[in-house]
């Protein structure tokens, strides 16, 4: 489920607690959590509703003027029900603390290296993960179209692969690119004195 920064902010703030759908089948469900630029997002509900049922506070508490402005940006998407999805701010990202872990005691070493060893022995491609990582570090906030050209590949399936390392806390996204984090950089001076 994508949510506009503008509605993170809203529902970082708390004024934001609803948000509306139409789904064919939801993508997400209570219960759940959602990892966004703003933090974790919790899910609390999520409930198939009829249109009639909107109500102008419903509008508000989704970041709305009104009713009808919701009911026109649901019906950009002709096809599925209305969903009512009841969020809030569960807490920080626990990739950003990863992120600043730069201090690799032998257990994160092992861990990191066997992370990136199934990453690399499943890809069809080969081996990535160092490669990617090296490019980041060379590149900066360049665009990931950009960066995946550079090394031959398409830009989604590039971006996937970037993703995992981030889930490491090994890189982190810019408005525009990626940068390492301070573990990447402290996983490569680790690859480095190895060699």
């Amino acid at each position: 489920m994508l949510l506009k920064r503008e509605t993170l902010e809203g529902i970082a703030q708390g004024r934001i607690t609803l948000a509306f759908r139409r789904w064919k089948r939801p993508t997400v469900r209570a219960g759940g959590e959602l990892r966004t630029a703003v933090g974790v997002l919790a899910i609390d509900a999520v409930d198939a509703i009829a249109e009639a049922d909107i109500t102008d506070a419903d509008a508000r508490s989704a970041g709305y003027g009104g009713r009808d402005d919701l009911i026109a940006e649901l019906n950009r998407r002709s096809e599925g029900d209305v969903h009512r999805v009841a969020l809030h701010l569960a807490g920080a990202d626990p990739r950003t603390a990863l992120r600043e872990q730069d201090a690799l005691d032998d257990e994160a070493v092992t861990a990191i290296a066997a992370r990136l060893d199934r990453f690399d022995r499943s890809s069809r491609r080969g081996p990535w993960t160092e490669t990617v990582l090296r490019l980041i570090e060379t590149a900066p906030g360049v665009r990931a179209p950009d960066l995946a050209a550079s090394l031959g590949r398409e830009t989604q399936p590039f971006k996937r692969d970037v993703r995992k390392l981030k889930e490491l806390g090994l890189t982190e996204s810019l408005k525009v690119g990626y940068r390492l984090s301070p573990r990447g950089r402290a996983w490569l001076a680790t690859l480095d004195g190895e060699r």
